[in-house]
């Protein structure tokens, strides 16, 4: 079982920067894919910026050079450092933990977002 804990959302105005941090619990031998995704009220989940196990690194277009991923392998955890928030940005930030060989993620509780002015 993996423990997956989010933290550094909060109450933004437009234009602001935010670090969403993640942090996942066991020494894993190999790198897991670990990913931001987040959803809106009144919309579905969606995919924000994932690192694969072998470093890939993956942004949603709405991303646009705005947010950057970044992970620390010793650490198991994942950074998500957000600059010129928009209101669209408002939603619920929740990391996903894939172990390597393996086709199940393990989900947070999430971080809010909400970029308001």
């Amino acid at each position: 079982q993996v423990q997956v804990v989010e933290s550094g959302g909060g109450l933004v105005q437009p234009g602001s920067s935010l670090t969403l941090s993640c942090a996942a619990s066991g020494n894993p031998s190999n790198p897991p894919t670990m990913a931001w995704y987040r959803q809106a009220p009144a919309k579905q989940r969606e995919l924000v910026a994932m690192i694969t196990s072998r470093g890939r690194i993956v942004y949603a277009d709405f991303v646009k050079g705005r947010f950057t991923v970044s992970r620390d392998i010793a650490k198991v955890t994942l950074r998500l450092q957000m600059k010129d928030l928009k209101l669209e940005d408002t939603a619920l930030y929740s990391c996903n933990v894939i172990l390597f060989g393996t086709t199940s993620g393990y989900w947070g509780q999430g971080t809010q977002v909400t970029v308001s002015s």
